[in-house]
C-alpha cells in the first residue's frame, strides 16, 4: 500500500491512529511517574521535608532523561535501517517492561536503598524507550501525511503526547475522587497506574505490529545505500540542521515541561492549592491545550512554520516572568487556570509543529536519527532538568530565578527562529535539505 493510495482513505487514518495511539501509551507511562510522584515520594525517599522528597523524585525523573539521547540514537538508527514500524514497536514493548517494574517495586521500608535504585533502573529503561519514540513517531507521522497537511497530521504527536499525560491525570482524578482515600493512594494506590500502563503498552504493541511502513522509507530501502542509513557519520554531514534542532528545541522543551509536568507540583508547593485542585486545573488546561494542537498545525500549513515559532519566541520571552510571578501569588483557582491556559496557548506555537519542522530538516536516510538524537540531547539537558532546577531554586529561597532561566532559554530559541528557513515546502521524498 503506497502513501498515494492512502490519501483520502481509511488506510492513512489507520496509520495515523496506530502511530499516535502507541505514542499516547508511551507518554502515559512516562507521565504517570510525574503525576503520582506526589504520592510515592515519601515511601521511596522518607524525609520530613516535602520539597526535599519532590527534589529526589525529580532527580530520578531527570536521570531518566539522560537515557533519552541513547534512545534517540539507538531507535533512530533502527528506524532508518530496519524501518519506522519496527523501531516504534520495539520501543513501546520496552516501555511496558519499565512500567511493570515500577508497579512491583517494594518500598524503602521493605528493601531500603534498593527501592530507589530499582526505581531509577525502571526510569532509565523508560527513558531509553521514550527517547526513541519521539524521533521515530515524528518521522512516521510526517511521512504518512500528505504534503499539504503535514503540519496538521504531525500535530497529533503532541495531541497524543499531552493525551498520555491527560490519561495519567484522569486516572489520578478517578482514584482521588471515587475509589481510594488519601492514605490508600500514599500506601499502595500509586501502583495502579503503572500496572495499567504495562497493559496498555501491550495493546499499543499489537497496533504497531500491524501498521504499514511508510512508502518513503520503502523507496529508500530499494534505492539507497544501507550502510549510510542512520549513522552518526552521515548525520554530521548536516551540522546546520542538527544545530537548528537543538536551538529550536531549547526554549520550547523548557516551557513545555514547566507548564505541563512541573505545574501540578508548582500549584501544590508554591500556590498552596490542594492536590485535588491542582490535578483538576492541570487536567482541564491540558485537555484544551491538546485540542488546540491540530488547529495550530493547520495554521502552519497555511502560513508556514516560522511565524508560529517566532510568535512563541516573542511572547514567551515577554510573558514568562509576569505569568509565573502572578501565578505564584494568586489565591484564585480561576485566575490560576487562566494564567496557565495563557501560557499553554503561547507554547502551542512550538509544540504543534516542532516535530514536522525537524522531520523537514533531514533526508530520508537519516531522518529518524536526525530528528530524535539532537532533540533528545537537548531535552535531556534542559527539559528533563526543568523541574529539578525549579525545585532547587525554590529550596534555595530564590524561586523567581527559575522564571528568568526559562525566559533566557526561550529568547535563545527565538534567535534561531528568526534566522532559520521556513521548512513548509520541503519535500520529504527528495533529499533537498540544507546542510
Amino acid at each position: 500500500m503506497t502513501v498515494d493510495k492512502l490519501a483520502g482513505t481509511s488506510g492513512r487514518v489507520r496509520a495515523i491512529v496506530s502511530g499516535s495511539v502507541g505514542n499516547l501509551v508511551e507518554w502515559y507511562d512516562w507521565y504517570s511517574y510525574a503525576a503520582f510522584s506526589l504520592y510515592f515520594a515519601p515511601v521511596f525517599f522518607p524525609k520530613s521535608n516535602p520539597t526535599a522528597q519532590l527534589l529526589d523524585t525529580a532527580g530520578i525523573f531527570a536521570v531518566g532523561f539522560l537515557m533519552r539521547p541513547i534512545g534517540g540514537w539507538l531507535f533512530g538508527t533502527i528506524a532508518d535501517r530496519k524501518g519506522r514500524k519496527f523501531s516504534m514497536t520495539l520501543s513501546v514493548l520496552l516501555m511496558s517492561f519499565g512500567s511493570l517494574l515500577i508497579a512491583v517495586t517494594p518500598v524503602y521500608a521493605t528493601i531500603g536503598v534498593a527501592a530507589p535504585a530499582i526505581l531509577m533502573l525502571a526510569r532509565l529503561l523508560q527513558g531509553l524507550s521514550v527517547g526513541g519514540e519521539y524521533g521515530t513517531s515524528a518521522t512516521y507521522l510526517s511521512e504518512v501525511a500528505t504534503a499539504s497537511r503535514r503540519g496538521f497530521f504531525s500535530s497529533f504527536q503532541y495531541v497524543t503526547l499531552i493525551g498520555g499525560q491527560l490519561v495519567a491525570l484522569g486516572i489520578q482524578l478517578l482514584l482521588q475522587q471515587f475509589f481510594l482515600t488519601e492514605e490508600e493512594l500514599h500506601s499502595w494506590g500509586w501502583r495502579i497506574p503503572f500496572f495499567i500502563g504495562a497493559i496498555l503498552s501491550l495493546v499499543a504493541f499489537y497496533l504497531r505490529a500491524n501498521m504499514h511502513e511508510t512508502e518513503v522509507f520503502k523507496k529508500q530501502q530499494r534505492t539507497g545505500d544501507h550502510h549510510k542509513q542512520g549513522s552518526i557519520r552521515q548525520l554530521l554531514k548536516y551540522p546546520r540542521s542538527v544545530a537548528v534542532v537543538v536551538g529550536l528545541t531549547l526554549g520550547g522543551t523548557i516551557a513545555f515541561y514547566t507548564y505541563s509536568t512541573y505545574m501540578q507540583k508548582f500549584l501544590v508547593n508554591t500556590v498552596h492549592l490542594s492536590k485535588s485542585q491542582a490535578t483538576w486545573i492541570t487536567f482541564i488546561s491540558l485537555f484544551i491545550y491538546a485540542s488546540l494542537q491540530p488547529l495550530f498545525g493547520l495554521l502552519s500549513d497555511r502560513i508556514g512554520r516560522k511565524p508560529l515559532l517566532i510568535a512563541f519566541g516573542v511572547l514567551g520571552t515577554i510573558a514568562t516572568v509576569p505569568l509565573l510571578t502572578t501565578l505564584s501569588h494568586t489565591n484564585s483557582i480561576g485566575q490560576a487556570f487562566g494564567l496557565i491556559m495563557t501560557a499553554l496557548i503561547i507554547v502551542s506555537g512550538y509544540t504543534s509543529i516542532n516535530a514536522v519542522v525537524k522531520a523537514e530538516l533531514f533526508p530520508v536516510a537519516i531522518r529518524a536519527l536526525g530528528v530524535g538524537f539532537p532533540y533528545s540531547i537537548t531535552v535531556a539537558i534542559f527539559g528533563g532538568s526543568a523541574e529539578y532546577v525549579a525545585l532547587w531554586f525554590k529550596k534555595a529561597g530564590h524561586e523567581s530565578y527559575f522564571y528568568w532561566y526559562v525566559t533566557i532559554c526561550i529568547f535563545i530559541s527565538l534567535l534561531v527562529y528568526l534566522t532559520m528557513k521556513d521548512t513548509k515546502h520541503t519535500s520529504l521524498i527528495e533529499n533537498n535539505v540544507h546542510s
